[in-house]
């Protein structure tokens, strides 16, 4: 059990949501977009918001700026943060537009909000889940969009859902963050969602 929570730390990483939340609009999405086309979308997102981060990190890591890729010390967060919300801008503006994937590029809106959000916290020494932000933004985006193209996805909600609480269970029993920092990091996950969702749904 032990092994298996501090897996899902990893599985379930912030650093992935944002591919996931892209992969499961191309997935969902009932409008044609070419294969070809989706292809070099997602292999964008990996590059940007995967490769590129973790490149990132070991660079930071190098030079004693950061120590784990949890990013535990609530200080070490702000560059981290900084960077990974100028890379989200930069996916805003070049990889997914807002007239042709209106959906998913509020959804990375919403990141961004959270990103930014959870550096806020860091000038007052919060320490808002990144992880528990990263699984709720995606399943709230996921709810959205079954409403939004009229589509059952209650099994992928479902999951998602559970997914939520095995996060929130492993970054407890790892002693990473306390109940309020859970809560906190749901909730600016959830809510730049729920406030952008009334642009496009």
């Amino acid at each position: 059990m032990n092994f298996f929570l501090k897996s899902v730390s990893y599985l379930l990483h912030p650093i992935i949501m944002p591919l996931v939340g892209a992969i499961i609009y191309f997935t969902a999405a009932p409008r044609f977009i070419p294969e070809d086309i989706i292809r070099l979308k997602i292999l964008g997102l990996i590059i940007l918001t995967v490769l590129i981060p973790i490149v990132l990190f070991f660079f930071l890591k190098s030079f004693g700026t950061i120590n784990s890729i949890h990013l535990e010390d609530t200080k070490q967060r702000k560059i981290p943060l900084l960077l990974q919300s100028i890379i989200l801008i930069i996916v805003i503006k070049i990889v997914i537009d807002v007239y042709h994937y209106p959906e998913l590029y509020f959804f990375f809106l919403g990141i961004l909000f959270s990103s930014l959000s959870a550096i806020f916290m860091v000038l007052f020494n919060i320490k808002a889940s990144l992880h528990m932000l990263g699984i709720a933004a995606v399943t709230m985006f996921t709810i959205a969009l079954s409403i939004h193209f009229g589509m059952n996805m209650i099994t992928l909600i479902t999951i998602l859902m559970i997914a939520n609480g095995l996060v929130a269970t492993s970054r407890l029993h790892c002693k990473a963050h306390s109940n309020l920092e859970l809560i906190l990091g749901f909730l600016i996950g959830i809510i730049p969602q729920l406030t952008l969702i009334n642009f496009w749904l």
